[in-house]
């Protein structure tokens, strides 16, 4: 590294950004170069073990690239991150041994959850198991009443008792989550402080940190998921800093957050459970940095890696944020089978499985596809790392889609020759024929992604045929076309470098922190010199976040938003106004916004009714630009444009395998106009066009697929 090091700092060096993601199967990386928007990518298998090392890797590919393209020297200026760990964490129940501390009487909350079944005719249900077993759990003889006012002091006796039976329990992390501490965290922080000054070297993660809002369930189920993975992230983002700094020192660690921006690793370290939905969330700002360059508002941004696909819809330019979501669920597409969060996430769904996730049969002896995927080790048969099981990735190379020469630009052969051993045995235990079962996986992983999709933009009010379709992802492409055309959508974009879209979001996304508390209050009854003052200090602790990101605080953009219902309603609506002190009209002003949303959800008003606002939020960021890239080295226009090889691929409307055109699509020049049925391959990625359409090369580098066929 030392020698990586020496030829990058120099005198007058250009500056250079890199974007690494760590997904479920292969290890993303791409370096900008600031001046001009010139890109290098890398793509290595993610090493589970260890995801450091794949992070290395890609990072000295990516800085090797860049030496080889014969420029000038480079000064690494910034490494941005995203990563699965978090939600691996979760999912695999690998976290570590953690305790909770809540209020005498509250210590079942994580038991009891919301009392409801998320199935109510499965007799068999099974309740997503609490993070922190029931033995763990240490009562705190404290007491708030609603208002946040002390009804039961804490006092030195009482905090050593609690900080004795922590140490008896031999945890690593601690979650302290008190009665209504949302209002008033005063105990909270009393017993946090206490905790690190008598237990050196145990974790210790407060609610009143991560969500200071009403829902006493899901704010301690927030505050464990964070305690439980806080330890392990945190040894995470000091061994991957020190990695940076074997390449060059000083070089900022900056961390993806869900709500699509990004933070400091030391903010991220302390607060890991904002890093859930990082990787997913990075894509789509990837997808709407292509809409933007073409002027698209309405976007269903789509990523599909080796794990999972995630769709986002868009569609007024921005992504929309949810602040409350789940994870770690017990069944994938079962809402209330998983652990609620209440951190701001981009409010994605997840519509499908991965390029790795597995084929089998299910109970009724039928074919089903995930949610358990192969992931890199040992990954799909073809791989020819021993994988004995049949996946998505296995299909799409039976039915010629990818090319077993070409994958990650032939540094990797694909085994076809497995795969259809592998689709053998499973059409021997359907009773069918090895091709129809190939197809069927495919088609079945297309159709459950469209069906998914257009029930999520029917819910948002949408018709999908107004939207453009955006894909990124290593398998994406792969199966964006026919996904869109299920859809109905007419028209696809797939990015430059789209097998590596999230990192692009990455080096597109602003600095970005989120603040919140509840403090439930009629509209007329609300005291706006309190809500000034709570604003101008979170906007104060947001500010400092900010700068330890990177961010200038002069160039931040402040929204406040608010949580308001009719008093007595249970769904909330959501309204925001850009940031300023409220004065003697800031009541009216709020009945306004709330009205206008509320009508626009509903289409009436509820005469006599009076408007609550229930949960305050703060966002500080800085402003969206839309970034232009383009090429390094000797990727783009290559020698051999203009004329493609031929492959049979199995076409879905003739249900038979036909030549097609097959393209480099790095050779292919803006303006480019083709007709599909095509291929176009790249090393991090392959484009399917499986029907009539027409194509084009845009200036930024981006394919745009207009179909025409769609029965």
């Amino acid at each position: 590294m030392g020698k990586i090091e020496s030829q990058f700092v120099q005198a007058g060096a250009q500056k250079l950004r890199i974007a690494v993601d760590i997904g479920g199967t292969f290890t993303d990386g791409v370096a900008t170069r600031d001046s001009d928007g010139c890109i290098w990518v890398g793509k290595t298998l993610t090493t589970p073990d260890d995801p450091g090392v794949a992070v290395s890797a890609v990072i000295a590919n990516l800085l090797a690239q860049a030496r080889d393209a014969g420029a000038a020297a480079y000064v690494l200026d910034e490494v941005v991150h995203g990563t699965t760990l978090v939600t691996n964490t979760l999912i695999e129940r690998k976290g570590v041994d953690t305790a909770l501390v809540t209020t005498q009487g509250m210590c079942d909350a994580l038991d009891i959850g919301r009392e409801w079944r998320y199935d109510l005719y499965d007799l068999e249900l099974v309740l997503p198991r609490p993070l922190i077993d029931a033995g763990k759990r240490v009562q705190a003889r404290e007491r708030l009443n609603a208002s946040g006012k002390v009804l039961v002091a804490l006092n030195r006796a009482e905090l050593d008792r609690i900080a004795r039976d922590v140490h008896a329990l031999g945890v690593r992390s601690v979650a302290v989550s008190l009665l209504h501490s949302y209002l008033n965290d005063e105990h909270e922080r009393e017993i946090g402080a206490y905790l690190q000054s008598a237990l050196p070297g145990v974790e210790v993660s407060l609610s009143a940190d991560l969500a200071r809002e009403v829902k006493e369930f899901e704010r301690t189920s927030t505050v464990a998921a964070n305690a439980y993975v806080k330890p392990i992230v945190a040894d995470y983002l000091r061994q991957l800093e020190s990695r940076v700094d074997a390449v060059q020192r000083g070089v900022p660690l900056r961390i993806m957050v869900s709500s699509g921006g990004f933070t400091s690793a030391r903010s991220a370290a302390h607060t890991p459970i904002f890093l859930l939905e990082s990787g997913p969330a990075a894509g789509v700002l990837s997808a709407l940095n292509t809409a933007r360059a073409q002027d698209l508002r309405r976007v269903l941004a789509f990523d599909m890696g080796g794990t999972t696909a995630k769709a986002c819809v868009v569609a007024e330019g921005e992504p929309p944020v949810a602040h409350s979501f789940e994870c770690a669920r017990v069944h994938r597409f079962k809402r209330g089978s998983g652990l609620p969060i209440l951190i701001p996430s981009i409010d994605l769904i997840e519509i499908g499985a991965g390029g790795g996730s597995i084929a089998h049969l299910n109970r009724m002896g039928l074919l089903n596809i995930g949610p358990e995927s192969s992931g890199s080790v040992p990954g799909p048969i073809c791989y020819g790392n021993g994988g004995t099981e049949v996946t998505v990735t296995d299909a799409d190379l039976v039915l010629g889609y990818l090319n077993p020469d070409n994958f990650l630009g032939g540094e990797m052969r694909l085994r076809k020759d497995l795969a259809l051993q592998g689709m053998q045995q499973l059409a021997d235990r359907l009773g069918m024929a090895p091709l129809d079962v190939a197809w069927g996986i495919h088609d079945m992983v297309n159709e459950n992604m469209a069906s998914a999709a257009r029930i999520h933009i029917a819910e948002k009010g949408h018709d999908p045929r107004d939207f453009t379709f955006v894909a990124t992802g290593g398998a994406g492409p792969v199966h964006a076309a026919e996904v869109a055309r299920k859809l109905r959508i007419p028209r696809l974009l797939a990015t430059i470098a789209a097998g590596a879209g999230s990192c692009l979001g990455m080096l597109a996304a602003p600095a970005r922190a989120d603040r919140a508390w509840s403090q439930p209050a009629l509209l007329d009854e609300i005291d706006w010199r309190d809500v000034n003052e709570r604003l101008r200090r979170l906007r104060a602790e947001a500010e400092s976040e900010l700068e330890t990101a990177g961010a200038r605080t002069q160039d931040l953009q402040w929204t406040i938003g608010a949580e308001m219902r009719y008093y007595g309603q249970g769904d909330n609506v959501p309204v925001s106004l850009p940031w300023q002190p409220f004065g003697d009209d800031a009541g009216q002003t709020m009945r306004q916004r709330f009205e206008q949303r509320y009508e626009t959800l509903y289409g009436h008003l509820v005469p006599g009714a009076r408007p609550q606002v229930l949960t305050w939020r703060l966002t500080g960021r800085s402003a969206s630009v839309a970034r232009t890239f383009h090429w390094g080295g000797g990727r783009g226009h290559a020698e051999g444009a203009g004329k493609p090889r031929q492959r049979d691929i199995y076409l879905p409307l003739t249900r038979a395998f036909h030549p097609v055109d097959v393209h480099d699509r790095y050779s292919l020049r803006p303006g480019a106009r083709l007709q599909g049925p095509l291929v176009l391959e790249e090393r991090e990625s392959t484009l399917v066009v499986p029907v009539r359409s027409e194509v084009e090369i845009l200036p930024d580098l981006t394919v745009s697929v207009t179909l025409k066929e769609f029965e």
